[in-house]
């Protein structure tokens, strides 16, 4: 879709692939302006979305599955979240992860504002560690670029190794010791241990 879209884009999505892009035309800075509304994803389990621009408030509350890439979001992102995973390339709402329980998110926070939004009591924040998370971070990036043509992911892409180091890894608690991949490759590294915790 070119353009914006409402409320609950991908409500309950079991499959396929959403790709909501701004107009060729369009001067606005995606990364800056909604282009998606609230309660994107509520419900879903599986399939992918791609939006070159913000999704407003609970976004992918009650995802389970979905895989998601998104440049900023409102308040309540991932809220309630239980499976899937959620990249949010910019700036989110306050009161992020609340009640999350499953899947995993990574948030691209280049302005260091997001240690202020998120909720520390089901989720922890780590640092990219391990090349296998990072080659999962970084081929969604890419996907999201191909879908969206965005200029945001493809800075982002092109100044790779200083922009991981401004991503968070964002796991849940329960999901620690149940990773199928350590969050750090150095063998001493425990699975689940934060490089920088909550």
């Amino acid at each position: 879709m070119f353009g914006d879209a409402n409320d609950y884009v991908g409500k309950g999505l079991s499959g396929g692939v959403i790709v909501v892009r701004q107009m060729v035309s369009s001067p606005l800075e995606s990364w800056n302006n909604t282009i998606i509304g609230n309660t994107v994803l509520y419900g879903a389990t599986s399939g992918r979305l791609f939006a070159a621009g913000q999704a407003g408030e609970r976004f992918a509350v009650r995802n389970s599955g979905a895989t998601v890439v998104v440049e900023g979001c409102g308040a309540n992102g991932c809220e309630y979240m239980t499976g899937g995973v959620a990249v949010v390339l910019g700036r989110t709402g306050t009161n992020f992860g609340a009640g999350m329980t499953g899947g995993m998110a990574f948030v691209y926070d280049h302005d260091a504002s997001f240690e202020r939004h998120y909720n520390p009591e089901s989720i922890t924040l780590h640092r990219i560690g391990s090349a296998h998370w990072e080659a999962v971070l970084r081929d969604l990036v890419e996907q999201h670029h191909a879908a969206t043509d965005s200029r945001w992911s493809g800075a982002i892409l092109e100044d790779w190794e200083r922009a991981k180091a401004r991503f968070w890894q964002v796991v849940p608690k329960e999901m620690l010791t149940r990773l199928p991949h350590q969050l750090l490759d150095d063998a001493a590294g425990e699975p689940g241990q934060a490089v920088a915790a909550a």
